[in-house]
């Protein structure tokens, strides 16, 4: 049974975007690792998380879905860093305990309706890390906060839809 299922359903491909879509995809992705690395420099604060590298594939390739809306990639961040913080400084920098803080995270965000999946390596990132409580502000919020302000321009300016679908 386990092994007829692994097989799949053997759906077709899904089509592939058109050229111009791809190519303002990677040109937003560019574009706002560049402002969010320039901004942190600026300001002298790290404000870049690995996990944002994969927000950028959502909110520029994929912009209307719901795990790509500002709400989802702010509030998706700084709940899953806050679990990853939160269970850090409560259990310890143990195995155990950064599964648990990704399976607390995963379930918060479901929970609020703020699902973000690259989020979800927030709390692994943290355990490898082991930063302060300082890395709930910088870089994830103000790092995630800045992401969305270059989505909702450049979304807004190289398509004919609407960024977002929903706040």
């Amino acid at each position: 049974m386990l092994f007829h299922k692994l097989r799949g359903q053997r759906a077709a491909l899904p089509p592939r975007p058109p050229l111009r879509a791809i190519a303002l995809a990677g040109l937003g992705g560019v574009l706002a690792i560049a402002t969010v690395a320039l901004a942190g420099q600026q300001w002298a604060l790290s404000l870049i998380l690995g996990s944002f590298g994969a927000s950028c594939v959502l909110v520029f390739g994929f912009p209307d879905v719901p795990f790509s809306q500002p709400r989802n990639v702010v509030a998706g961040h700084f709940l899953s860093s806050l679990t990853g913080l939160a269970f850090l400084q409560c259990a310890g920098p143990h195995w155990w305990a950064m599964a648990l803080a990704v399976g607390t995270a995963i379930a918060l965000m479901m929970w609020t309706r703020t699902v973000h999946p690259p989020a979800g390596s927030n709390p692994v990132i943290i355990f490898l890390a082991q930063p302060g409580w300082g890395f709930l502000w910088f870089p994830t919020l103000a790092g995630a906060v800045v992401l969305v302000l270059v989505a909702l321009l450049y979304n807004n300016l190289t398509r004919q839809a609407r960024y977002p679908q929903y706040w």
